[in-house]
């Protein structure tokens, strides 16, 4: 997605045709204006692909709607509520504020915020998008702010900080960080005094994309459209130089001059690997001189064990991704591409329009701030198993070379020794799960998104069954890989959802699933199996699924009898379920 589109550019995208689009309704609602932030979130949700329906409240009726039960908010269906609230109301509501009351102000006002987000947890059952308040200095106290509950300095950000610990206690609450994005652009750039107390509008029509694209991405990461992956160019991209003619005793990384700046992209990249962003090389040089950088400069920060796929020869960067593309079995569009040559940049852009291609600055000193601020990687949940992700797509790397070896795919898989263990949710896995559902697009039944509240939810009712399958095999534990959600309806058990990581693709999953499908359902006594598959954009591989696992299509859905079932070849054994885990 472009970065840098104007409010003019957006604006042009609300005249094409949004018909067949996937629609997302929002309910705004803010202490200003918002009008004009409705048209910039309109504009970007096109180009990713949505038809994004705003309902807007009217002006500064934030506590209206929200504490009045019969008001038009809740007689709608949103999937998100998105509260705008200015730090130009707070600041006239915090100087109408006796003194002696100033001293409380962050706590009173806390507990306002809070009486909100409940409210709209408790009467319209969605997620809740909430800009916090953007940097506002007033001067009053000057540097002395920081230290008096006098100053509206200090209370703005005691606010900010509470709502953070809020968002955190709160899973289906996420801070659109306006703060942040104000501080990077500056208070210049992004907000008017003059549009202000003239129309009432807090920010510079310059600065409404940004905020766009922050909430997009935001909305995007929760529904499944996020970056996964980081690809990487290796000369003068995470080291100055070209390993190739200089040697890597002559690089510049390091704590001197230009060397600061690649040591610091490969800083950021580490803690992107630790956070589970998959790291890969894509570099045309000699495999065996790029890798002695990794091992014997003693100022590289990344090392091999960081990288998930390392690819580096003289094919180009286009074949090159498509072989990391094969090894990962991710889509492209959750692939960000860095890379120092425009030429190779506008290469990849053209062969694959899906892959983010950041167009980087000239001077390296200015590649990570840049990056900094584009949020590239936004996120909806983190997880235990975010940790390990390099360690699962190396083991599948080997996987995928020892798969050569063997005449038939029979053979290899019964090389593997898989063995599955099986658990309902837990606290222990409920985390992953969500994020299973949040993520997972294309082996996805039904694509219906669950954040952990929901799963908790699901997890004691009695009408669900659920199940959890974590795989490992001779070289190593995948995880959590496959998530299923049944639902008892009459005489029928429904297929809910049912989600599967694509590392697992062709190992036989879908057959031993198939079967603890039905070993569930005789365990209920029921006869009739239902399943439904809803297309989307990334979900054809599931399309002929249930034909293959033996359900039939009659009566306008499909169904699996009992009885009937044959069972479906596969080499996978049941592993005994691990205590710890099921009791969460």
């Amino acid at each position: 997605m472009n970065q840098d589109l104007s409010f003019t550019q957006l604006k042009k995208n609300l005249k094409k045709d949004f018909s067949s689009l996937p629609v997302l309704k929002i309910a705004l609602l803010g202490d200003t204006p918002t009008q004009l932030l409705n048209q910039a979130i309109r504009g970007y949700g096109y180009l990713l692909g949505w038809n994004i329906e705003i309902w807007e409240a009217d002006f500064d009726q934030i506590d209206r709607q929200i504490l009045d039960p019969e008001s038009e908010l809740y007689k709608q269906s949103f999937d998100f509520i998105l509260l705008f609230p200015s730090a130009q109301k707070l600041l006239t509501k915090f100087y109408k504020t006796k003194k002696e009351k100033k001293a409380v102000f962050v706590q009173s006002h806390t507990a306002y915020l809070q009486l909100l987000i409940n409210t709209l947890f408790d009467g319209a059952h969605c997620k809740i998008l909430f800009m916090n308040y953007a940097p506002y200095d007033d001067g009053v106290f000057g540097s002395f702010a920081a230290k008096t509950r006098l100053s509206f300095t200090s209370n703005l950000r005691a606010i900010n900080v509470a709502l953070d610990n809020l968002s955190a206690e709160k899973k289906d609450l996420f801070i659109i960080d306006v703060n942040a994005l104000q501080s990077k652009a500056g208070s210049k750039a992004s907000v008017s005094s003059t549009v202000y107390i003239n129309n009432g509008f807090v920010f510079h029509l310059d600065f409404l994309p940004r905020i766009a694209l922050e909430i997009c991405q935001v909305i995007g990461a929760v529904n499944g459209k996020f970056h996964k992956c980081l690809i990487f160019d290796l000369d003068n991209t995470i080291w100055g130089g070209i390993v190739g003619d200089d040697g890597w005793q002559n690089l510049q990384i390091g704590d001197l001059g230009i060397g600061k700046a690649f040591t610091q992209m490969q800083l950021w990249a580490r803690q992107l690997s630790m956070r589970g962003i998959i790291l890969c090389i894509c570099s045309k040089n000699n495999e065996d001189n790029a890798k002695q950088v990794f091992e014997l400069h003693p100022d590289m920060i990344l090392q091999l064990s960081d990288i998930a796929v390392f690819v580096a020869n003289w094919e180009t960067k286009v074949q090159n991704i498509h072989h990391i593309q094969s090894v990962l079995n991710i889509g492209f569009d959750s692939m960000v591409f860095i890379d120092d040559n425009p030429f190779e940049r506008n290469m990849v852009r053209a062969a694959l329009p899906q892959i983010c291609v950041p167009e980087m600055p000239a001077e390296p000193e200015e590649y990570l701030p840049f990056l900094e601020s584009l949020h590239l990687f936004e996120t909806a949940s983190i997880s235990e198993e975010d940790e390990n992700r390099t360690r699962l797509y190396q083991e599948e790397a080997k996987r995928s070379t020892l798969q050569t070896a063997f005449a038939n795919e029979d053979e290899f898989l019964q090389s593997l020794e898989m063995k599955v263990e099986i658990s309902s949710f837990t606290k222990y896995n409920i985390p992953r799960v969500a994020q299973l559902t949040q993520r997972s697009n294309q082996f996805n039944l039904r694509t219906i998104r669950y954040t952990e509240i929901d799963i908790e939810k699901i997890s004691i009712n009695e009408n669900y069954i659920s199940m959890a399958f974590s795989l490992e095999d001779i070289y190593g534990d995948y995880g959590l890989i496959s998530t299923v959600i049944l639902k008892k309806e009459k005489e029928n058990l429904f297929i809910d959802t049912w989600i599967m990581s694509c590392r697992v693709l062709k190992r036989g999953m879908e057959q031993f699933v198939t079967e603890q499908i039905v070993a569930q359902a005789k365990k209920a006594g029921i006869e009739k199996i239902i399943g439904e598959y809803l297309p989307t954009q990334k979900n054809g591989i599931v399309k002929n699924l249930l034909s293959e696992m033996q359900f039939v299509y009659k009566e306008n859905c499909w169904q699996l009898t009992v009885s009937e079932f044959t069972g479906i070849k596969n080499y996978i054994r049941l592993k005994e379920k691990n205590p710890q885990a099921e009791n969460g």
